[in-house]
């Protein structure tokens, strides 16, 4: 079906909104995602020893802010592009990072949660069913595109190790 005309608009509307706010919505969205699965604090080295969740800490800052803006940029360039376009080298990191850190496809609803939720505290009465639609579409690409480059991380580590294997049988 791809995404529409329709959902493209109600995107692009809602983060002309939020971008206004994105410091606090960005760590917004961050703390909902430990919210909804507070083991995943042990997924990031900036959390691990901490037992609550550090309002202040910048590293935690930055990492919201950039997973947030990144998450609806991607978003808002999906209608005019038809696909989730990011720098070959960022989608790559995206999948082994992903990779290496054990993430499987109930993160990635985690985090889908997290986004409709902080999409529609910052929209307030402009939220709809429509909207929330239009944000799971988009993100629902952008997860395929990174687990898709899990997949060809995962594949590229098996490759690698089964050469690893035979150059020792042959040495």
């Amino acid at each position: 079906m791809g995404f529409t005309e329709q959902q493209g608009r109600l995107v692009k509307e809602s983060w002309e909104v939020m971008k206004l706010d994105i410091p606090n919505l960005s760590l917004r969205f961050f703390t909902t995602i430990l919210e909804i699965a507070p083991a995943a604090k042990g997924m990031f080295s900036f959390l691990r020893d901490s037992n609550e969740i550090p309002q202040n800490n910048p590293k935690l800052k930055a990492h919201a802010v950039k997973v947030f803006k990144l998450t609806c940029e991607s978003a808002i360039q999906l209608r005019e592009k038809g696909e989730i376009v990011l720098p070959e080298s960022t989608l790559k990191h995206l999948g082994s990072v992903h990779l290496s850190k054990g993430v499987i496809d109930a993160h990635f609803e985690v985090v889908k949660e997290a986004l409709l939720r902080t999409v529609k505290e910052a929209v307030g009465s402009k939220w709809s069913e429509e909207m929330k639609c239009a944000w799971g579409e988009a993100y629902d690409q952008l997860a395929t595109a990174i687990k898709d480059e899990m997949k060809a991380a995962a594949a590229a580590d098996q490759l690698s190790s089964n050469l690893d294997q035979a150059v020792q049988i042959t040495a």
